[in-house]
């Protein structure tokens, strides 16, 4: 019937995140730190579960990212320059500097900057906090 719902329905409503997402720290009166525009991607379900670089589990409806060389705990606000949308992500992971994109950002960061569809986005990285490694 129209009221049952799937297996699949159902896993997936477990898995889905919370709809309020609270940064990781407060944005007003913020002073960014270092500018800097990139190219960014996502990375999803092949990581989810795994260790990430500073020994975490990743999860993809975390709010997070790998980058190239940002100290671990570094706090980022990231903005799709084709939709001013923006996320506050922490830095967890390390990406390899091998396909030009500075940054891989957690598939729920993506979600949010609607850039899932097209896998990549121009964005502005900016540093509101940096973490020690």
């Amino acid at each position: 019937t129209d009221n049952e719902k799937t297996y699949d329905e159902e896993r997936i409503n477990r898995t889905k995140p919370p709809e309020v997402i609270k940064p990781p720290i407060e944005l007003e009166n913020v002073r960014v730190l270092e500018s800097s525009n990139a190219i960014a991607s996502y990375y999803a379900d092949k990581f989810h579960g795994r260790t990430t670089a500073n020994g975490e589990t990743y999860d993809m409806y975390a709010m997070t990212a790998a980058h190239i060389n940002y100290p671990f705990n570094t706090e980022v606000r990231v903005t799709n320059l084709l939709n001013n949308k923006f996320v506050v992500l922490r830095i967890n992971d390390r990406k390899p500097d091998t396909n030009g994109r500075a940054i891989d950002l957690s598939y729920r960061a993506a979600e949010l900057l609607d850039m899932v569809t097209s896998g990549i986005a121009k964005v502005n990285i900016e540093v509101l906090k940096w973490g020690e490694e």
